[in-house]
């Protein structure tokens, strides 16, 4: 395994052709804007490595018979289901951020499943592919982003109906080598943080469909690839010369990519789908039950944060011990808790594929989704009620730093006397990031949208609550024929 220090270095050895702000980012490594999010990732090499995380953070894998890390585990039981929900909601904690490792492991393990079953039903050989790009993965401890979600265009079309063919990504060329694909992945977490990424479909597919039924891996940094880093919320504080505490989460973050695909070209060896339209909608359910399962992890981490913040806030101002103080922080911990528990039943729940790795149940984890779509609003609403308007009305940490004004600040932001005006002005701080700054962006846009919008979830639970079943348990109890 990689340690936190290998991880960073050998992210020097990339070469993106990465924009930001209309420039060419020659070195993100060391960006101002970029390097909390590769710190967050970085985080899962560093817990890794910590003796007293191994049993969740580490495991041996299934391909090798190596210790691995766990973000690049191919699940062997309803427990491996579980340790990765509990692993997430640990990094959540540890970094309060998006620490962007998830999406790649859930990719990997929806690919691995749909594969197996793809040869099966149509004799190619995309496992034994799959098998060999993820036990290099493994063996080199690399990090891998997952790219699904297509830009989509005219949302009333098929991706073959489109009047720019490329705004569903797919293939332009087919040769005995490999093909050639064109196209777009939007929103992709953590992808200049990675060394590899797994390409999937984004919806079902029907005939005509062909060409856009493709899955494949490749370098981040594959010829053909530009990147275009998206906007965040107060992203430019972090290069303001006082960025401490106004920054809120200083240390961690994460990052949203465009990912423009131009004509790259993949070999043979690492496609995954490549016309089979069939089993596009079975790895995109698949991926998405994952991710899904995901949210009741790593979104209750970050709550965790967020719920100690708002109590430090009410003791710092001296309202704690009021009595609607204690009852929203008992709903916050009410409405964590709840995600928690949907993310640990729908692992619990988690079943043997074909190709030998677990599945989660599809039903409670697009559950735990939908709960994921709206507990974290009201648990950052909560936050920002008992923080108080302070937190976003307090002067700047330039102001606080210049010596005429900073014994104003000291004197008319205090909370409780024992406390330091600067603590309070932290914390602050830092629930203003989580709820209204950059790591809002990770806690609750993509509480709302990551790994599909509340419909997609909706859909996928008329689906799977079999209704049918249900119709009949009625008719039963009430001696209908």
């Amino acid at each position: 395994m990689m340690t936190k220090a290998e991880y960073v270095e050998s992210l020097r050895k990339l070469h993106f052709d990465l924009w930001m702000f209309g420039k060419k980012i020659e070195n993100p490594v060391d960006n101002p804007v970029i390097r909390p999010s590769m710190n967050a990732f970085a985080a899962t090499y560093e817990l890794a490595e910590d003796p007293q995380y191994e049993d969740l953070m580490t495991v041996t894998s299934s391909l090798t018979g190596k210790k691995i890390n766990r973000f690049t585990h191919l699940h062997q039981s309803a427990d491996d289901l579980i340790k990765k929900v509990k692993m997430q909601r640990l990094m959540g904690q540890k970094t309060a951020a998006c620490f962007q490792r998830c999406v790649g492991l859930d990719a990997a393990n929806a690919v691995f499943s749909t594969t197996y079953e793809t040869d099966e039903a149509c004799n190619t050989k995309y496992h034994e592919n799959f098998k060999k790009f993820w036990t290099m993965v493994q063996d080199n401890d690399y990090g891998v982003d997952g790219a699904m979600t297509d830009v989509k265009g005219d949302r009333s079309l098929s991706p073959s109906q489109q009047a720019d063919p490329d705004l569903f990504l797919h293939v332009v060329e087919r040769t005995a080598d490999g093909i050639y694909v064109t196209g777009a992945k939007a929103h992709q977490t953590g992808y200049v943080n990675s060394h590899y990424v797994i390409v999937m479909p984004t919806i079902s597919m029907r005939e005509g469909d062909e060409d856009y039924a493709v899955s494949f891996a490749c370098p981040t940094d594959a010829k053909g690839i530009k990147l275009i880093l998206g906007r965040q919320s107060c992203d430019t504080r972090k290069l303001e010369e006082f960025s401490d505490i106004d920054v809120g989460n200083k240390v961690y973050g994460g990052h949203e990519v465009l990912v423009i695909f131009d004509r790259v070209f993949i070999p043979n060896d690492m496609i995954f789908l490549n016309g089979e339209t069939q089993f596009a909608g079975m790895m995109v359910e698949r991926f998405a039950g994952y991710h899904r399962q995901s949210y009741g992890g790593c979104k209750v981490g970050v709550g965790d944060v967020l719920i100690g913040a708002t109590a430090l806030a009410g003791e710092m101002a001296g309202s704690s011990k009021a009595s609607h103080v204690k009852d929203k922080l008992i709903e916050m911990n009410h409405l964590n808790e709840t995600l928690y528990c949907c993310g640990i039943a729908c692992s619990s729940q988690g079943t043997k594929t074909k190709a030998g790795n677990y599945l989660i149940d599809l039903l409670l984890a697009n559950v735990c989704k939908q709960n994921v779509t709206r507990f974290p609003y009201e648990i950052a609403r909560l936050a920002q009620d008992l923080a108080g308007g302070i937190m976003v009305t307090q002067p700047s940490e330039a102001d606080y730093r210049n010596p005429e004004l900073r014994p104003y600040i000291e004197k008319y932001l205090k909370g409780v006397a024992s406390v330091p005006t600067e603590k309070r002005m932290r914390v602050l701080r830092l629930i203003e990031n989580m709820t209204m700054g950059t790591a809002a962006v990770g806690y609750l846009p993509e509480s709302m949208h990551g790994a599909g919008s509340p419909q997609a979830q909706r859909i996928m639970i008329s689906r799977q609550a079999n209704m049918e079943m249900k119709k009949q348990l009625a008719k039963a109890i009430a001696r209908i024929d």
